[in-house]
């Protein structure tokens, strides 16, 4: 008797840039059981982004770059990435075609449609529909996401709050449509050598042990709110007498502004470093104390994911699905956007309070490490897919 066909996956994502589509998209890719054979592809980094290639190495994955897939709309490069894509499925024949994001999911699913896959699927690792464009723009992208759920054979939440924002609050597909699949990660080089790199980025940075460092990581840009952020460190300044240094960790299309910002702070004697993008996050976290998150608009942030996986309390805002993965006054505090005070206020509580903040830094990695493990995301997604092939027969 031969040996059963494997079922052909066909993986496409925005770009390879610093964040959880890339480890989502490749821990699937590596991962998956000997049942499914997949083939990733998706475009490169835009300019001020970091390159993720050091990921998909690390993991011994092998992408098909698509350098037309740019961010920002454009009808000449969409069109010549719907081609090739196209082009793609017409080769490899995939079973399920699964796009990650919105431009992946625009141009993916459309070409998905045009040959015939027999499923589609779209993950949302966050979503435009706030705080990124105006009325008009944002309308007209809720009405190309719904015709595409419409047709769509499944589509996939990373939280549960995403999931009601996308069935009730937005309308974008139904909510028994909509499967909830948390991301999931390699999280235990958190905890290897944690001591020893612990150590080390506490040498690097010239930090004592009564300094306090407090870290931001993400990209420089609207939606991360990093004025926000400083304004909350200049207020705290002022608050505390404990010695504390800031890292701005990332870069993007802000950085001028934030750096003409960030100078004001230190000429008022605040300890600031914008150190860019860090590509052994896990060795530079462990010499942080506590982790910010201000934005605006979030899907599942791995930058809380990994902090909490570091022994990092964390203070964030209230987006997205942040309380599905924060244990409010356990691991961290969540603070209502906006809510200046607050922030700070929780904020001071972590630097001046040292039991507080070490009781928390002791319960982040408990809370994170199987329920947002890279096995238990390859297994849901497995489950997932079987269950939508044998809903087609």
């Amino acid at each position: 008797m031969g040996k059963e066909r494997k079922i052909k996956i066909l993986r496409i994502i925005n770009r390879f840039n610093i964040g959880g589509p890339t480890y989502n998209a490749t821990f699937l890719t590596r991962y998956m059981s000997d049942d499914f054979e997949t083939l990733l592809i998706g475009g490169l980094p835009e300019e001020g982004e970091a390159d993720s290639m050091h990921i998909l190495k690390e993991y011994g994955v092998t992408p098909l770059l698509l350098p037309e897939m740019k961010r920002e709309p454009n009808l000449k490069s969409d069109r010549l990435a719907l081609k090739k894509i196209k082009s793609i499925i017409e080769e490899f024949e995939p079973d399920i075609v699964h796009t990650h994001a919105s431009k992946a999911g625009a141009i993916g699913r459309k070409a998905a449609f045009s040959r015939k896959v027999p499923v589609v699927v779209h993950t949302f690792h966050g979503h435009v529909f706030h705080s990124y464009f105006g009325k008009v723009k944002t309308a007209i992208f809720k009405h190309i996401e719904r015709y595409l759920a419409r047709k769509s054979n499944g589509i996939i939440a990373i939280s549960n709050l995403q999931k009601k924002e996308l069935s009730q609050v937005h309308r974008i597909a139904p909510a028994d449509k909509i499967e909830i699949i948390p991301l999931g990660f390699d999280l235990q080089k958190f905890q290897n050598n944690y001591e020893l790199n612990r150590k080390k980025t506490r040498l690097k940075y010239d930090l004592d042990e009564e300094s306090i460092a407090i870290c931001i990581t993400g990209r420089l840009a609207p939606v991360k709110d990093h004025f926000f952020f400083l304004d909350v460190i200049d207020e705290l300044a002022v608050q505390t007498s404990k010695k504390i240094k800031i890292f701005i960790v990332g870069d993007g299309e802000l950085r001028d502004d934030i750096k003409l910002r960030v100078k004001v702070l230190q000429e008022k004697g605040i300890d600031i470093l914008m150190t860019s993008w860090i590509l052994d996050i896990a060795e530079f976290n462990a010499g942080m104390d506590i982790m910010c998150l201000t934005s605006k608009n979030e899907g599942t942030p791995v930058s809380l994911i990994e902090a909490q996986a570091s022994n990092l309390p964390v203070v964030s805002t209230d987006v997205g699905g942040v309380a599905d993965i924060v244990l409010e006054n356990e691991t961290g505090f969540i603070i209502s956007r906006k809510d200046k005070r607050s922030f700070v206020e929780k904020l001071k509580f972590l630097v001046e309070n040292d039991v507080a903040r070490i009781e928390m830094k002791n319960k982040g990695w408990g809370h994170v490490h199987l329920k947002f493990s890279f096995k238990r995301l390859a297994t849901d997604m497995e489950t997932y897919y079987k269950k939508l092939l044998k809903d087609k027969e």
